[in-house]
């Protein structure tokens, strides 16, 4: 359970970060500051993704263990 934990952690964090890059990429953006504000939100997609892996490491877990059949 600890291994699933951690792995929702890592997801938590790396979208905590993704929304930090957003409001960053943002005020750019208002500010006019294209190029910068383009680089920010790359890198939320990044971080996104890494989040993503994260969550699709407990997904894959998770169907390497669930029995298809159902239980009478």
């Amino acid at each position: 359970m600890e291994e699933a934990a951690k792995l929702y952690d890592t997801a938590a964090e790396e979208l905590e970060l993704a929304a930090k890059h957003c409001r960053t990429a943002a005020k750019h953006f208002r500010d006019k500051v294209v190029p910068r504000g383009a680089a920010h939100a790359w890198a939320a997609i990044g971080h996104i993704r890494a989040a993503e892996e994260s969550l699709e490491a407990q997904a894959r877990t998770h169907a390497a263990r669930s029995n298809p059949e159902p239980v009478d």
